[in-house]
């Protein structure tokens, strides 16, 4: 599929891709802020998609990501703000939070990281 986007994408334009953001949901995790389940539906993707139920197939952290995508051709892959996009009035899985929806004081563990086609 990131092939395909490289390919469709005219040169300087952006790709942006929302995932979830397996170290800081670790780092959570770990730190004991919030129980296993909190974690199953974000990190393995379980979602409803008409008669079927769909889940993710990997994880990633922003380097085994950010390597995936210059693999690619890509360049310069950063992480970006959701809420400085044009599409931050949308509300989509690059705005993941814990406490689910609370975008003020909850932690964001959603991997935004964005790269360039030359």
């Amino acid at each position: 599929m990131l092939q395909e986007w490289y390919r469709v994408l005219k040169p300087g334009g952006k790709l942006r891709l929302a995932v979830p953001d397996f170290a800081q949901m670790a780092s959570l995790y770990m730190e004991k802020k919030y129980p296993l389940e909190s974690f199953l539906g974000p990190l393995y993707g379980k979602m409803k998609m008409d008669d079927e139920t769909i889940y993710h197939k990997t994880v990633y952290d922003f380097d085994s990501l950010a390597k995936l995508i210059t693999e690619v051709g890509f360049l310069y892959p950063s992480r970006y703000d959701w809420k400085e996009t044009e599409h931050a009035h949308i509300d989509d899985h690059s705005q993941a939070y814990l406490p689910h929806m609370d975008k003020e004081n909850g932690v964001l563990i959603s991997l935004n990281i964005e790269a360039v086609k030359i």
